[in-house]
């Protein structure tokens, strides 16, 4: 059920600026939750991968920040 939150160690899809094939671009892009309250989940993305806040600054370990409603993460369909 959608609107079910997120618990730790489950891959998900965020939305987020980030690089793929030497573009900056703004699409889905795979990751895990590394910790979940009962508001906010953080997301992990690969080693390697260059992710961006939605105001554009880089962000260095590669953590994202979405809440459990948000339209910008989804769930990986197995």
């Amino acid at each position: 059920m959608a609107s079910e939150k997120f618990v730790v160690g489950e891959r998900v899809e965020v939305l987020c600026d980030h690089i793929e094939d030497s573009q900056r671009v703004n699409g889905w892009l795979a990751g895990q939750v590394i910790q979940a309250d009962r508001r906010m989940v953080a997301v992990l993305f690969d080693p390697g991968t260059e992710v961006f806040t939605s105001n554009g600054y880089p962000v260095p370990d590669r953590t994202l920040w979405c809440a459990h409603g948000s339209r910008n993460i989804r769930r990986i369909d197995p």
